[in-house]
């Protein structure tokens, strides 16, 4: 029989946060329980309970201090959370075009000579990964997928940009991630998809969900600026492979 997970540290965040850590490391098994118990809040009512922020290997879970108290609502999650990690019954998996490279990737053949290969094998390698998303952060609609191959393990760049193009994908230490907005990133560029994770007038205003599945495929640029124009009016160029 297997042994029972360990309890999660509760964490008090303030006076009205608690942060449940189920690791302190970037785990696949505990980011699924981390996810398992975001579901489970979600069909539960705990009176006090105002949101809940999903990561990689903790939960959290925002509360009204004048209707439940620390001690109570800790007591509460810890017994949910040890609770088994049910089988996901659906899980919905999308496939994202990308433009690889050139202008797109500018560090692509910085990654290739580091690891020693091409790009070409760097793209390839990227293309026939098969990732999940583990969290939504740092901006709206910033995808952190799990799975990337250890071969494409990178440390992060010494010196951080300050500005990186919108639909920028990258890898950073162990992960990979799709970049909605510009911003800063210390992640090294492969690519850019012209996909809208977040989009504030289109429905859904979030594309992807933690627990999706995706996977990507490359386009060339000129595919990539007609992608890049009908997403800007609201198309979601992502393909819904399965729900």
């Amino acid at each position: 029989m297997a042994a029972p997970p360990s309890p999660p540290r509760m964490l008090p965040s303030g006076d009205s946060a608690i942060t449940v850590e189920f690791s302190r490391n970037i785990d696949d098994a505990a980011n699924q329980r981390v996810l398992s118990l975001d579901r489970t809040l979600a069909r539960e009512t705990i009176t006090g309970i105002t949101e809940t922020v999903p990561t990689y290997r903790s939960l959290l879970v925002h509360y009204d201090p004048n209707q439940i108290g620390f001690d109570s609502l800790s007591e509460k999650l810890s017994v949910l959370a040890q609770l088994p990690v049910p089988p996901v019954i659906s899980t919905r998996r999308w496939r994202l075009p990308v433009a690889y490279g050139g202008e797109h990737g500018i560090d692509l053949e910085d990654v290739a000579k580091t690891l020693k290969t091409t790009p070409d094998d760097i793209v390839a390698r990227h293309v026939a990964g098969d990732y999940r998303v583990a969290m939504i952060g740092f901006t709206p609609g910033w995808s952190y997928l799990s799975g990337l191959e250890n071969f494409l393990h990178m440390p992060r760049r010494q010196n951080p940009r300050l500005l990186t193009p919108a639909g920028t994908i990258s890898v950073g230490g162990v992960q990979t991630g799709v970049q909605c907005l510009a911003g800063p990133s210390g992640w090294h560029l492969l690519g850019r998809t012209a996909v809208r994770t977040y989009q504030l007038h289109r429905e859904p205003t979030f594309l992807l969900e933690p627990g999706d599945h995706v996977t990507f495929s490359v386009v060339d640029h000129k595919t990539f600026a007609e992608q890049d124009r009908a997403a800007e009016s609201g198309e979601i160029i992502a393909e819904l492979i399965a729900s």
